[in-house]
């Protein structure tokens, strides 16, 4: 009796042990972002990678004209299909009614017609635009921008998932901070970004412990990005030893039963 009981003090000691050093090997290199950036004092960096979105076929633009005859200048205006009580919703998750931009790069607008917006910026849009209706609008004010503006971030973060984006200005660590942030078991070393333009899908591998992060081409994300994160090995291996540790549980379960079956065996002789 006693060396079973033995037996399963060891099998206790074993389960704690394999529960521990899950992280033992992370270090403060695999975890912290932008090492190698001088932060002894104040310093600063121009941007020169930074350019405005530019409009591709498939994106959706909303368009909004305001004039002295604003009855004239509504027929012109992206509808809104849904109310919120008594307040419009023209959130970027609302399904407006927009223009949608063909595959040859076009639009089509009331009274101007056909209008090429692809490779131009919304603010190029909107001059253009302001242009073209000053016969039919006094002093118009044009306001656009692309409503179905979308970033996708997924792997080993805290929360995977798509995000709609409400300007045309976001970068990577906008992106990585909706998502709730890197786990700690994620590699930091190659996020890897997929991007879809002029036809072709790019692939570029991002290294968030290096400042080089800020100046790359690929630091301010365009409409349709995808952000995938790997887990390191240490989740691997956590997983593992869960299964493990799972596997061991049982086991030793199933020897707490043997000896307490045992234990009332020798009970039930005893008092016989």
């Amino acid at each position: 009796m006693k060396k079973k009981i033995n037996l399963l003090c060891i099998l206790s000691v074993i389960l704690i042990a394999s529960s521990c050093g899950l992280y033992k090997d992370k270090e403060y290199k695999d975890i912290s972002y932008y090492q190698d950036i001088d932060r002894s004092g104040a310093s600063s960096q121009k941007i020169t990678n930074y350019s405005p979105l530019r409009i591709q076929p498939g994106d959706i633009l909303g368009i909004n004209v305001n004039s002295i005859n604003q009855e004239a200048a509504s027929v012109f205006n992206t509808s809104i299909n849904r109310v919120n009580g008594n307040n419009l919703d023209n959130s970027a998750t609302n399904p407006v009614y927009g223009y949608k931009v063909d595959g040859n790069g076009d639009i089509q607008i009331p009274l101007v017609g056909v209008m090429g917006v692809a490779g131009f910026t919304t603010d190029e849009v909107a001059k253009r635009l302001t242009t073209d209706l000053l016969p039919y609008l006094k002093n118009p004010i044009v306001n656009v921008r692309i409503l179905n503006f979308k970033i996708s971030v997924l792997g080993d973060v805290a929360k995977p998932d798509v995000y709609n984006i409400q300007n045309e200005h976001v970068n990577v660590n906008e992106a990585l901070s909706m998502a709730g942030d890197l786990t700690i078991t994620a590699k930091r070393t190659n996020v890897l970004l997929i991007r879809e333009q002029n036809g072709k899908r790019q692939f570029y591998t991002i290294d968030l412990t290096k400042k080089d992060i800020f100046d790359s081409p690929y630091y301010y994300l365009h409409n349709n990005d995808i952000l995938y994160i790997d887990p390191d090995k240490t989740k691997y291996d956590a997983v593992s030893r869960h299964y493990k540790s799972s596997t061991l549980t049982i086991s030793a379960l199933s020897v707490v039963a043997i000896v307490l079956s045992a234990a009332l065996s020798a009970f039930l002789v005893y008092h016989h």
